[in-house]
């Protein structure tokens, strides 16, 4: 590949680098939730790692914006935030539509859809037309929205990250449906992953982070699997660490609440600590996340009589967080599906015995039971609060378990080897684009 292959006119093509040049990529995320939730954690890590190496990354995002490494620029692009934490599902007023992303977004809104990745991806092709030349490639991540198709069209090769998919989430949203309504209202929410299988089964070539999540895309989204690659995500074991000087206490666990959805079996957890408080009465779950007013986690909770018995952080650094990890008995995954689950790998490179349910992927990542994790089933209160009481009433070989997990992070997952092997892909991408490039001529 020739260096500087297109020229940097206002109608050309923008240029392919060579195979050694640094690499500038437009990385797009229509969310970036900074502590709880993978897609802002990814976004974070992985464009750092990708600094480091010396390429450079410039994020494009909508709300909630992503924590950026101070060497990667945020380009934001807000949203009309209909979803905001403090009033979610609020219908925009007039005076607050300003242009025509706005009104897609809307009126997708209006049709009982979720419209964010169709409004973001649109809006970052809008923003990229003026800017094709700045940029190599773009990597979408998990937004799948027609904007991409649009990026491609002008010369921007795209690389698609898919960490699972959402398909998966509509599937257990409907069988947890509790009415016939509620299947009927979930059925016109998840409207949007018809489009997001239309897209994803164009792109030239996709990653994901683990083989479970390989074989859900080819299945549900239809991409080949000769276009379809598995980079599994990372850590960083330097800060995820256990430390010195701190006790576990034997009445707290934690756990993440990144969404108040079926998948994420916040419910299942609830009903496990309720059993283990009648035995334990001072046992007490702290949540990392915000809770929802009116959500299902607060209506359990107060069903349960759990008011005393949860207490949700958020907010915290990076630091905190391995200081709660370091400072519990063990750390709970209660998910009926996870693509990867990057909370069980920061949980487990602190050295924190891990509870995890065989949802997904999380097998692949969190090891054999009863030598890296404690296994339980999924949607099973029962199952999961058995392996709870088997790390706290075992606390020397919950702390061997603990030990184990840690090694099989660091020997297997970090940032650096998840950003090197993206940049692998973004050649092989680029290497395709010049091979079509040149049999077009």
């Amino acid at each position: 590949m020739n260096k500087g292959a297109a020229s940097s006119g206002p109608g050309s093509l923008p240029r392919l680098p060579g195979p050694d040049d640094p690499l500038r990529i437009a990385y797009l995320t229509y969310r970036g939730k900074p502590h709880v939730g993978g897609q802002g954690v990814y976004t974070r890590h992985l464009t750092k790692a990708l600094v480091d190496l010396g390429h450079s990354a410039e994020v494009l995002s909508g709300q909630p914006y992503p924590i950026l490494d101070e060497r990667v620029p945020l380009v934001s692009l807000p949203s009309l935030d209909i979803y905001n934490d403090y009033f979610p599902m609020r219908m925009p007023a007039w005076w607050e539509l300003k242009d025509k992303w706005d009104y897609a977004e809307v009126t997708a809104f209006s049709s009982g859809t979720f419209p964010e990745p169709l409004a973001f991806s649109l809006r970052a092709w809008d923003h990229l037309k003026a800017r094709r030349n700045d940029f190599d490639l773009v990597q979408d991540n998990q937004c799948l929205g027609y904007g991409l198709l649009l990026m491609e069209r002008m010369g921007l090769p795209v690389l698609g990250t898919i960490h699972h998919p959402i398909t998966m989430d509509r599937r257990l949203e409907m069988q947890h449906a509790e009415s016939a309504y509620e299947r009927w209202s979930k059925s016109r929410w998840y409207a949007f992953t018809k489009m997001q299988t239309r897209v994803a089964k164009r792109l030239r070539r996709v990653i994901t982070v683990s083989r479970s999540s390989y074989d859900d895309i080819c299945r549900d989204h239809m991409v080949s699997p000769e276009r379809l690659f598995v980079v599994p995500v990372g850590v960083d074991p330097e800060l995820f660490i256990p430390l010195p000087g701190i006790e576990r206490k034997t009445n707290q666990i934690i756990s993440t609440a990144s969404s108040d959805v079926a998948m994420k079996g916040q419910r299942y957890l609830l009903e496990a600590l309720a059993k283990l408080r009648a035995e334990r009465p001072n046992l007490k779950l702290i949540m990392v996340g915000r809770l929802k007013e009116g959500s299902a986690a607060q209506r359990t909770i107060e069903q349960l009589g759990l008011e005393d018995a949860v207490e949700f952080v958020s907010g915290i650094t990076d630091e905190q967080l391995v200081e709660l990890y370091n400072e519990s008995a063990c750390a709970v995954v209660p998910s009926l599906y996870e693509g990867f689950s990057l909370p069980a790998i920061e949980a487990m490179s602190t050295g924190c015995p891990l509870v995890a349910t065989t949802g997904g992927a999380i097998p692949e990542v969190a090891g054999p039971d009863g030598e890296t994790c404690f296994m339980t089933i999924p949607a099973d209160s029962e199952s999961l609060a058995a392996g709870i009481r088997r790390a706290l009433d075992n606390p020397e070989a919950a702390k061997q378990i603990g030990a184990a997990g840690r090694d099989r992070v660091i020997s297997r997952w970090s940032w650096r080897h998840t950003a090197v092997r993206t940049v692998d892909h973004y050649r092989a991408l680029l290497e395709d684009t010049a091979r079509d490039r040149y049999d077009r001529r």
